[in-house]
């Protein structure tokens, strides 16, 4: 059991699968990677449907430390429930190596993640997560993370986000080098959970974002923000 954060870092993964493969992967992971990942020392923190990209699966995963990261993935990749699944879950994919490693952009800025003791009904509310990537012309600087938090956050949560999280490039090396990271590309991640699609559209047209966050935000971004419309699956622990 883990005694320390276990979100001090954060993978964030996005795989591109095949087509029609999404709800098998979905199936598998479930099933079989929450609490054999979790066994191990790291924390499944959500895994979601793109609703936009139909061959889109994210999920995150956090840590206590590096170190920590490694011993995690050494133990599950070089086990047993890996080892019977690994071609299973690998023929639903294409690629598999959009991953940042995160950590979180201030103390206590983490999402609060409860998996239920029993799965979700697949008709049951979980909520949509609007997880937004600012990529950056340097490393998150103290300003910017200051203007996140007494500017993004409150727009956000004004705007009827049920709970944030923040997230920014760890830049330590990967240590694991089998399973590949983004280097090399400082981002802000933010995490805003909102009751359904209806109430994300909502704050979308209500147009507070582009009036409030945009102007000032602009001379931090390197490009445009890549925005995720993201569905919890029924195993996700963060869900609305």
């Amino acid at each position: 059991m883990l005694t320390t954060d276990p979100h001090a870092i954060v993978e964030l993964r996005q795989y591109t699968l095949h087509p029609q493969q999404r709800e098998v992967l979905i199936d598998l992971f479930d099933r079989e990677f929450v609490e054999t990942q979790e066994a191990q020392g790291m924390r499944v923190l959500g895994q979601f449907r793109d609703l936009d990209r139909p061959d889109r699966f994210v999920w995150l995963r956090g840590f206590a430390d590096m170190p920590a990261r490694h011993r995690a993935l050494e133990g599950f990749y070089g086990g047993p429930v890996w080892a019977a699944h690994r071609h299973a879950a690998n023929a639903t994919m294409i690629d598999s190596d959009n991953v940042h490693l995160l950590r979180p952009a201030w103390p206590h800025c983490r999402p609060s993640a409860a998996r239920a003791a029993a799965a979700r009904h697949p008709g049951a509310a979980a909520g949509v997560l609007q997880l937004t990537m600012f990529p950056l012309r340097e490393p998150a600087t103290p300003q910017l993370l200051d203007f996140c938090r007494h500017r993004m956050a409150p727009t956000l949560l004004r705007g009827g986000a049920r709970q944030l999280a923040w997230f920014c490039t760890e830049h330590s090396p990967n240590t694991f080098a089998r399973l590949p990271v983004r280097e090399g590309e400082p981002v802000l991640v933010g995490l805003a959970l909102f009751g359904d699609e209806a109430a994300l559209q909502s704050f979308a047209d209500s147009g507070a974002w582009a009036r409030d966050v945009t102007p000032g935000l602009a001379p931090w971004l390197a490009a445009a923000p890549e925005v995720l419309r993201l569905q919890p699956t029924a195993r996700s622990a963060l869900h609305a």
